[in-house]
Formats: structure tokens, sequence, C-alpha cells
């Protein structure tokens, strides 16, 4: 591993390369101050992952002062609002912890474009959102394009959408009303109509090592063995033929995403200034999309391999050199046991991502409402770690993604050889496939009905609201999406929610899936938003304005209470029964959760009911309750404290 360029430490000094000395030694006096004690503690950890990943590379040191050097440019051109954002953050690592709330939406189906969406702050504001997701919204290839990862630009807005003076104007009337801006970043693959892959395609050389390739059939096959497939209806296997280049691509997706390859360090170079340049845009936090794919390795699934958290850890170096405020959130999808070394709590430990989907427990949510047994949620949580200080678990009901169930494939596993079974019966279930079901989705890429991938619709048509023939079955819908989302507000350090999921929006018509282009079985739970529905949201004597009243006050509740801050730890405890999930938060919180169709009597260990909560406090209500002998309403979600 080569020496780096004139850096040591030395009495927790980082002696830093004279390229970048000069640059900040010209840099106006308050910047270059802060900006040398950043790199005091990331440059040393900065050049030790690149040097795993590309040390042996020639003229490595050059090319990591230049890194550096851009990245300090980017730091230096910083807008001053954001820049003291920076400040303060970075003094608050827990800032995105207290009560916070995200929200998920496509930019055209919620508002139309980026200036759209600015008419809809106040609707965020009152439903208590802190954190807004907006799915992809840089310019994409041309349809297909995986709903927009299929990125062509970085560096852009999508045309459709605006332009990067809107996105800039959004992310600042945002910010003023207290809510962080999220982007995608695909880190995996561009779409073909990116300049690389262009370039690549017209036989650049340097801009085919931005891709990885097969030569022969024989390659491909041998490759194909290890690998899983994604999409196994609409895209099978994992390369595609190039003509122009007489060659495979490696499309672990689609055909029109080429996967990058990190191998190359420019890969890394390009892609964490791009990220640079839309923060300094004013997006506040990166969800990273598909981060378990970024290095391939033969003989392996090349998933989640070591050199994965080298590139992350590598890029968290660099926004806590030039935007600190920023989060990073991996989009790993996969069991609760592969995901904190996402969390840098893998071999190598170090900063990474300050946030991580928790798909276990929102798949394991579902099964447990198929059953009407809490198992395989307890199963789940006691897997879950305890994380580093900053970082959080995002909890959710639905998203635009489809419910994998695999995710629970080892909790299922541990319970014996014939578990799996229960995975498929809750994708039948949700399909409506299941006698008694009344859910509304649909299965997701399963070539074969006897083998389980995932699960489509919105929440509203998976817990029976869009079936529903008669009052009582409209109220135990309600019930049920009520509380699979207090759920996810108790256990979540940053909970999200799915646009239309806080007043019940339901699937997408067949009509509207009709007009769009691409077979993609995912556009079922992604309806353009209900603009009556919505409009519905604050009459209580409708459906919409009962389900958003609910999930307002669990909202609050949690704003209020800072005992339910994912700052405490979160343990599962017996009720006695199986139908009733019970959580304790701290010290002095409890959340009951009643997965049944029927009323459930507590009787909970002796140790919980002397100790934690003989009397409580309702915290939706106020009202005084004893734990022993409560009892809960069919579906119900009860929050109590001390």
């Amino acid at each position: 591993m080569p020496l780096i360029e004139d850096c040591h430490v030395i009495s927790g000094q980082a002696h830093l390369p004279a390229r970048i000395n000069e640059l900040l030694e010209s840099a106006p006096i308050t910047r270059a101050v802060v900006l040398r004690e950043r790199l005091n503690v990331e440059f040393p950890v900065l050049s030790d992952r690149l040097s795993r990943l590309y040390g042996g590379n020639k003229n490595f040191s050059d090319w990591l002062n230049q890194l550096v050097i851009q990245s300090l440019h980017l730091a230096l051109a910083r807008p001053d609002d954001l820049w003291a954002l920076d400040t303060q953050r970075a003094s608050q690592p827990n800032w995105h912890l207290q009560g916070s709330l995200g929200y998920c939406a496509y930019t055209d189906k919620f508002a139309g474009n980026l200036s759209g969406v600015r008419q809809r702050i106040s609707h965020l504001q009152e439903l208590g959102v802190t954190y807004l997701h907006l799915l992809p919204f840089l310019k994409p290839g041309t349809p297909p394009n995986d709903g927009g990862f299929a990125v062509a630009s970085y560096d852009e807005v999508d045309p459709a959408l605006g332009n990067n003076q809107d996105l800039q104007t959004l992310t600042k009337e945002l910010r003023a009303a207290g809510i962080s801006l999220c982007s995608d970043f695909v880190l995996n693959h561009v779409s073909h109509e990116h300049k690389w892959a262009l370039k690549a395609r017209a036989g650049d050389a340097h801009y085919q090592s931005y891709f990885h390739w097969a030569k022969t059939s024989e390659e491909v096959a041998e490759q194909e063995k290890n690998l899983i497939q994604i999409f196994p209806n609409t895209a099978p296997g994992n390369f595609t033929f190039i003509p122009e280049v007489k060659a495979w691509a490696w499309t672990t997706f689609y055909p029109y995403q080429w996967d990058l390859n990190y191998t190359q360090p420019d890969v890394f170079a390009e892609m964490s200034q791009s990220l640079l340049q839309l923060a300094n845009l004013g997006v506040e936090a990166f969800r990273l999309d598909s981060t378990g794919f970024l290095w391939k390795r033969a003989g392996t699934n090349c998933m989640n391999q070591p050199e994965v958290h080298w590139i992350l850890q590598a890029l968290r170096c660099i926004t806590n050199i030039a935007a600190p405020g920023v989060l990073l959130k991996a989009e790993a999808i996969m069991p609760t046991q592969d995901l904190p070394p996402y969390f840098g709590l893998g071999d190598t430990k170090g900063a990474e991502c300050h946030v991580a989907y928790h798909s276990s427990l929102m798949s394991a949510s579902w099964v447990a409402l198929a059953e009407e047994n809490t198992q395989i949620i307890q199963d789940v949580l006691s897997h879950t770690p305890t994380l580093p200080d900053g970082c959080a678990w995002m909890t959710y009901v639905r998203c635009h993604d489809d419910i994998g169930w695999n995710v629970l494939r080892p909790e299922m596993d541990a319970r014996g050889a014939d578990q799996r079974a229960r995975l498929l019966h809750a994708s039948q279930f949700f399909a409506g496939k299941v006698s008694g079901s009344y859910a509304q989705g649909a299965a997701f890429q399963a070539s074969d009905p006897t083998v389980v991938h995932g699960t489509n619709g919105m929440a509203a048509a998976l817990v029976g609201l869009t079936s529903a023939q008669t009052p009582a079955e409209q109220a135990a819908a309600k019930s049920r999406l009520v509380m699979m989302q207090a759920l996810s507000l108790f256990v979540g350090g940053l909970p999200l929610i799915y646009m239309g999921d806080e007043w019940g929006q339901g699937n997408t018509s067949a009509q509207e899936i009709a007009q769009r282009q691409g077979p993609d079985g995912r556009e079922l739970h992604r309806p353009m938003f209900d603009e009556h529905g919505f409009a519905n949201r604050h009459d209580a004597s409708k459906i919409q304005g009962q389900i958003y009243a609910a999930l307002r006050a669990f909202i609050q509740a949690k704003k209020q209470n800072s005992s339910l801050s994912a700052t405490h730890p979160l343990s599962v405890f017996n009720t006695g029964t199986s139908t009733v999930l019970g959580l304790k938060r701290g010290g002095n919180v409890l959340g009951l959760f009643n997965f049944s169709g029927q009323p459930q009597t507590l009787s909970p260990k002796p140790a919980i009911t002397q100790n934690c909560m003989t009397h409580g406090t309702d915290l939706i209500s106020g009202k005084a309750i004893d734990l022993q002998g409560l009892q809960l309403a069919p579906y119900s979600a009860i929050w109590l404290k001390k």
C-alpha cells in the first residue's frame, strides 16, 4: 500500500499535502480554519479507505490529492446558509432523531413538478414532516427508465420537473419550513444514455473502464451461476449484449441500466463530486440506491462485499469534509443481520451511513397482519442491533418498491425448514388469493406461483380499505392502517409515510396503469395524488378524515414526548398473547399493538406489570390505565407512559 504524499498524523494533527495546504492558505480564514479541523479528523480515514480500494494504481497520491482539492473547492463554494447549517448539525449528531417524520413521493405524481411541490409545503408542515424524500428528479434516460432510476445526468434536474434553479428555490423554502429534502443518488448504475455509456459505446477505452464487461457468453454463464435476479420476469439475467462493444455489459437491474465499475477510481471521484454539487443546491439527504451491489467479485453473489463499506466510508469522509450537515441513507434491502456494516459496525469500523431502511420490520409487520400473530416481528426486533450515536432506522409501512418477503428468510429458517411457506402464504394473502383475504394487492415478479418474491399495492388496498363493503369492514381496515403506521412511528428513529397513506389513498387505477409505458407491476402503488381524497382529510365524517386525524395524533404524541426518541433503547416484552406486540421504549413508555381481528385482554409478565407500567397514561388521550387486564380493541394501537 503506497504512502500518501506528505500525509501523516502527529499529535492529532493531519499533516496535509502541499497542494491542499496552498489551497487552504488562499481561502477565507474562517472557512479555512474549519476545513482544517475537519481534515484533521477525516483525511487519515479517507486516505486509508481509498488506499485499500485504489492504492495499487499508478499516481494514486496525485489522484487522492486532486479529489480532496475538488471537494474543498465545493466546500468553499457552499452557500452561507448551508455552511451555517453544517456547523449547527455537526454539534448535534442526533438532530434528526427528535420527533422526525419522513414523507416520500414522486414529484410528478404528488405535485406535477418541483414548483408544484412548493404548494404542498403547508400540508407537509401540518402533518409534521421534517424530511421529504422526492423520488428520482434528476435527468433520466428516455422511457422506460425504471421510474427515473436510470439516470442520464447527475448534474441537472429532469427538464419535465424543472431546472436546477427550481430545485434550489424548493430546498430553500423547505428549509425555512423545517423540512430537509432527500434526493435519490443511484450509485450502482447509470442509464445507457448517460454520457459515460455513450462514450463507451462509441469506443472510448477510458469510459469503457467505467463499466463491467464480459467478453464471451461462457463468461456470462459462469458469472450468472452465483447471481440473483432482481426482475426475473421483465429483465431476466444480469448481462446485456452491446453490439458496438462486442461484449456484454453488466446490468443487474434493467438492460438500460449499466452497472458502474468502482475498481476505476475516476468513477468514485466523479460520483462523489456530483453528490456534493447537489448538496450545494440544498439537498440535505441522499438515499444511496442499491448500495449492496457496488463491488463485483467472481465466485460470489456480488453483494455486501467488504469494498462496498470502504466506498461508503470514503463517501462519508468526503461529505463530512465538505457538507457535514448532509445525511446518507443506505438503500440496502436485505435481512437485518446484513445491515449493521452499513452503520460502520462491520469488520472495518468507521462512520458510514446515518440511516438505513428497516425492510425486515416492514415485511414482518405484513406477515404478522396476515397471520394475526406477532412472533415474526419479535424475532426481527431481537436481531436488530443498537446503533451508533447519530444513526437511525428508517421504518415504513409502504414505499415505492414492492414488499420483499425474502428479507425474512433468516428468521423463518431459524424457526424450521418448513417455515418459508409462511412467506408464500403472506404473498398470496395480500394478492387476494387466500380465502377470507381482504387485500387488493398483486404478486410481483414471480414466474412460478409456488415461489415467493414480492407484493405490490398501496397500504390502503392491502389492509382492505378499498375492498370494504360495509361500515364494519371499513372500520376494521382503517384500524389496520393506523395500527401499522403507529408501529412504524414507535420503532423508527426516522419513520416514513408514503404519499397518500396519511389519508388512505388506494391503488393506481387500471386505466392509468394501461397508459403508462413498461410492464413494471410496481406501478400499482404509484398513483397520481388523489385531490378528492386529499380534500376530505379534515372531514371527520369521511374515512380519509378519520385516518388523517388518528395518524396525526400519534405523530404529535411522538413529537411531544422525548421519551419516544430513538436515542432511548427499544425492547420487546411478553403481553401474554402472541396476537399483541408489546414494546418498551427506554424505561417509561410502552407500545401495544393488536394484530388480531378480535379484542385481546393482556396478562403480561409480573415484572412488566409491577415495575414498569402498573398504572400508565395513554399518550393520545391522557387517560389513566391499568396494564394488567387491559383490553385492546381489534387492530388497535395504544402508547402508554408512566
